[in-house]
């Protein structure tokens, strides 16, 4: 006997890791966090190549050479970023300078916390007194608090040390920096370069017969990454322009120069907010007095990052990048304690190539489903799982969100049939209970009987107009699975006009029954099956009808069924129904050309 199909919609389920497959990718993370040091410098310069390639392509297709147009790019950006942070380090060294003008009110606003004089807190207290007088110079009007007399320091011997180590000591915060900056342009350059090479390259790694799935990871890989750089530079730019209008409205001095460093630091995402809304909320506390105004500038950023950190970006990155926002925030925790501030900064795009990786290479598809927006259940898995933890509200839930703008008939075929579809997967390997089963049958009877006034908003129903004599007899096959598919069919087709007829599994005996069918011998019986058995008890019922009627009109539906309909109707042997069909839609449809076949059956949806 042929295998039957599973019902539609299930997905294969991923590979999970094997003991191999966790050692490898602890190994990895291990390799990640030891060459640190030369993967931050590539990534940078990686994500910096998806931004500045349409520059690059857009200067060669102008006739400049590849060599010319890569310098010219990559020169101007870092005269650009030069020039930007010239500005702004000119401007705060200028509100530096304006510092001493406000200390009265600094020196008022700390004198008026009435802070303690011992303690933790006292000596946090007098650190902050000495970093603000140092900063706005000496004010009588702030009161000292005293300091307990320092215990004696021991007196040690140290050795000199050499130039070479005081120029270590005294350059390297400053090389170091430009040192990893440097290596940044010059990866940058080499990929600008030689992209071309560097993807054949990556391509024959993957193998020749590989390269479709390659072909599309990569260009998924680019356009999600150039997409989320494109929409992180409209987002923090705009977050920017608003926070410098609302800042001038306030009256805080230089609003354009904390825009523009709002909208920088937002690069580094959840940390870089808060520390630039540190710089105006400061200036505000020396510049006015009162409270007022750092209440002000607090509730500005918090309104701004609140509807922008909660709506936008969610919208936004999860629309164009196809990461979760769950997902965002975890990878962005998991690249900071990887790789500091930087993997904080890279975290979005390293997770963005996760993603892709996880969707193009079955050994990875857990990254897919863990960190992709996609949804990893179907609706019908959905209600199945809701069913089975006794959750009817969330299920009715579920439903009542497929069923937005959809005809009922795209319900039962594509969501609850599926589920039905599974549970008697479950039931036959004895994987199900007799509580959730009988839980799963009531519940669904009972959305069926809801449904029973359902008509699609705007679309009227119109069946046929001369079926007064005509009986549909529904009836199950076997099994309460196949009894709930026959009432779905029966009010698909009273709803349709047709006088219809359902029948329980507890019903009349198969004697009566065929004394019923001989009543009207313009009957229509559909014999409604659920797999993965249902040819065997649907061949049964079917052959004793056709021996006591043989004129008799009959459809086996099979829902769900993925095989050849046409092969499946040789296992019927000499008893073949007139019609074999597998969803709702097409009995209706079936069920309409027996009853009449001059009449054309209505659309279902208007």
């Amino acid at each position: 006997m042929k295998q039957e199909l599973p019902p539609a919609g299930i997905a294969a389920r991923p590979k999970l890791l094997g003991g191999a497959g966790v050692i490898a990718l602890f190994g990895t993370i291990a390799a990640l966090y030891f060459t640190r040091a030369i993967l931050i410098p590539f990534a940078f310069a990686l994500t910096l190549t998806f931004l500045l390639t349409p520059v690059v392509a857009l200067l060669q297709k102008l006739r400049a050479g590849r060599v010319v147009s890569v310098l010219a790019t990559v020169l101007v950006s870092i005269a650009a970023a030069g020039g930007i942070g010239w500005i702004i380090a000119d401007q705060l060294v200028d509100v530096a300078n304006q510092l001493p003008l406000y200390r009265q009110n600094i020196h008022a606003k700390i004198a008026a916390f009435h802070l303690p004089v011992t303690g933790s807190l006292g000596q946090a207290a007098r650190s902050v007194q000495e970093v603000v007088r140092d900063l706005t110079g000496p004010d009588a009007s702030l009161p000292v608090s005293p300091r307990p007399a320092p215990a004696p320091i021991p007196v040690q011997v140290v050795p000199s040390s050499s130039g070479w180590t005081r120029f270590r000591d005294l350059g390297w915060p400053v090389l170091g920096p430009i040192g990893r900056a440097g290596m940044v342009v010059i990866f940058t350059i080499f990929m600008l370069l030689k992209r071309e090479d560097l993807r054949n390259r990556l391509l024959r790694l993957a193998g020749i017969s590989q390269l479709n799935r390659m072909t599309q990871a990569l260009d998924d890989a680019s356009s999600r990454v150039s997409r989320y750089l494109l929409m992180q530079f409209l987002v923090n730019a705009s977050f920017g322009i608003l926070f410098s209008v609302g800042l001038y409205w306030i009256g805080i001095p230089n609003p354009v120069l904390w825009g523009v460093v709002a909208g920088l630091l937002r690069i580094v995402p959840y940390v870089g907010t808060p520390i630039a809304a540190l710089f105006p909320i400061a200036l505000s506390l020396g510049v006015f007095d009162g409270w007022l105004r750092p209440l002000l500038v607090f509730l500005l950023v918090a309104v701004l990052e609140l509807i922008v950190g909660n709506f936008v970006e969610p919208w936004l990155y999860g629309a164009h990048v196809g990461i979760s926002c769950l997902a965002l925030l975890v990878s962005s925790v998991f690249w900071a304690v990887l790789w500091g501030p930087a993997g904080l900064i890279l975290a979005t795009p390293l997770t963005v190539c996760l993603v892709v990786l996880g969707r193009y290479v079955p050994q990875f598809s857990f990254l897919h489903i863990l960190l992709g927006d996609e949804p990893v259940l179907a609706d019908e898995a959905k209600i199945y799982q809701r069913l089975l933890a006794m959750d009817q509200l969330e299920a009715h839930t579920i439903v009542d969100e497929f069923l937005q703008g959809r005809p009922l008939v795209e319900l039962y075929d594509t969501v609850l049939i599926p589920a039905l579809g599974m549970a008697e997967q479950d039931r036959h390997k004895g994987a199900i209970d007799a509580a959730r089963e009988e839980f799963l049958f009531l519940s669904i009877n009972e959305m069926i009987a809801e449904f029973s006034e359902y008509q699609l908003p705007g679309s009227p129903v119109e069946g046929p107009s001369d079926l007064s004599n005509v009986r549909i007899l529904c009836l199950p096959a076997h099994d309460r699975a196949d009894e709930v598919t026959a009432a779905m069919l029966a009010q698909i087709l009273e709803q349709r006009g047709f006088a219809t007829l359902s029948f329980p599994i507890a019903g009349p005996s198969p004697h009566e029954f065929l004394e019923l069918i001989e009543a009207g011998h313009g009957d229509v019986v559909c014999i409604s099956a659920v797999p993965p058995y249902a040819f065997a008890p649907a061949r049964a019922m079917c052959k004793q009808i056709r021996e006591r009627f043989p004129k008799l009109k009959v459809v086996v539906c099979v829902w769900g069924f993925g095989g050849d309909t046409e092969k499946a109707m040789t296992r019927f042997e000499r008893t073949q129904p007139d019609r074999l069909v597998t969803s709702l839609a097409a009995a209706v449809a079936q069920v309409g050309e027996l009853v009449h076949p001059a009449l054309e059956a209505a659309p279902l949806v208007a």
